[in-house]
């Protein structure tokens, strides 16, 4: 996408020289696809002052019903601030896209989720079970187990 805004920045500032008449229908194609497609990205990130710009640039250069305003003068300083609006939307995007980067947070160490507390009394429970029968040998008990709270006593036994 940056490329392609370059590319209509560097067009719109060639657009100010005198050029045939082919060469602004192709400027205004381009600079529609161009705006169209910023203002779709400016529409998605609610970025509203940008897609209020750009809606009237592409209804300035919209190639279907085109706006002809006859004089040369008037459109080198639209060519000129289309362009640099251009410029300024690839720059201002560069610029949110390098911050989002540096934000990412870096991926932790080890893949075992930390022992929290903050379980709801059915997991506790479940969790209880699956201890239970996993020390569970043959129907014997190993002494490596972990005392239980009395929580997890009244709900094994039901009292809860």
């Amino acid at each position: 996408m940056k490329p392609f805004l370059t590319f209509c920045a560097l067009c719109c500032f060639i657009g100010i020289f005198r050029l045939p008449i082919e060469y602004y229908t192709f400027l205004r194609i381009l600079v529609s696809l161009g705006a169209l497609l910023v203002l779709y990205n400016t529409l998605s990130s609610r970025q509203h002052y940008f897609s209020i710009i750009f809606l009237v640039i592409l209804i300035l250069f919209n190639p279907v019903f085109p706006i002809y305003l006859y004089r040369k003068s008037i459109w080198i300083p639209i060519d000129t601030i289309t362009g640099a609006l251009f410029l300024l939307i690839n720059f201002i995007e560069r610029k949110e896209h390098t911050k989002k980067k540096k934000k990412l947070p870096k991926k932790p160490q080890s893949t075992h989720l930390p022992y929290t507390r903050e379980l709801s009394p059915e997991t506790e429970l479940l969790i209880l079970k699956q201890q239970n029968k996993s020390n569970n040998h043959y129907g014997k008990q190993s002494n490596n187990r972990k005392p239980q709270s009395s929580f997890f006593k009244a709900v094994s036994n039901g009292n809860l």
